[in-house]
């Protein structure tokens, strides 16, 4: 039965040790770990805002009118119609 709790004992202290060490870890590298995430999630919202940006250009901008392979008149005719002659 000694040896039961001695393992246990053993046991108990080395899970003791291993949160401490993790909690020592975590506490020098807090800074690391948060400018490393900073920069991951920073790269994802670029690509993200990248990827939709020209989508949402595109339909934003209005449709580009076809010019006309014609035009009108250079001057009026006005009201009297096609025989009357300007001075």
């Amino acid at each position: 039965m000694q040896k039961v709790i001695n393992v246990i004992a053993l046991l108990s202290g080395l899970t003791s040790l291993a949160v401490i060490g993790g909690g020592v870890y975590l506490y020098k590298n807090a800074d690391v770990m948060i400018e490393d995430a900073r920069e991951k999630v920073a790269e994802a919202a670029v690509e993200a805002i990248s990827g939709a940006l020209p989508a949402l250009i595109d339909a934003a901008m209005p449709e580009i009118p076809e010019l006309p392979t014609s035009t009108g008149n250079a001057i009026p005719l006005g009201e009297a119609g096609p025989g009357v002659r300007l001075p």
